[in-house]
């Protein structure tokens, strides 16, 4: 069983940056594939960003494509969501998703493993 604990929201003026965090534990980090999703108030969950198990691949929603990088050191257990050029409209909850696989997945469904999430407030 995977836990895992996002860190890093807060509140932010339009334009500025945020970086998240989340820690796995409860399994080989290094196995499994992770996401970024966030939820609007009212509306549903969405695809942000994935990453491969080992970093070499990645993908992005069109929303954030340019604005937002997905890393992650698998010596921390972590992965995380640097977040650039903020807008309101990026005001969410951010939840960390996992799936073990070699493969990079943009559907919440593939994935079995959620954290709790965390606030982002973007102010304009």
């Amino acid at each position: 069983q995977v836990q895992l604990v996002e860190s890093g929201g807060g509140l932010v003026l339009a334009g500025g940056s945020l970086r998240l965090s989340c820690v796995a534990s409860g399994g080989t980090f290094s196995s499994y594939a992770m996401g970024w999703f966030r939820q609007a108030p009212g509306k549903e969950r969405e695809f942000v960003a994935t990453i491969s198990w080992s970093g070499g691949r990645s993908a992005y929603a069109n929303s954030v494509k340019g604005r937002f990088t997905i890393s992650r050191d698998n010596t921390k257990n972590t992965v995380y969501l640097q977040m650039n050029s903020l807008k309101p409209e990026d005001t969410a909850v951010y939840y960390c998703a996992a799936v073990r696989s070699f493969d990079v997945f943009l559907s919440q469904g593939e994935y079995n493993y959620w954290g709790q999430g965390t606030q982002v407030t973007v102010s304009s």
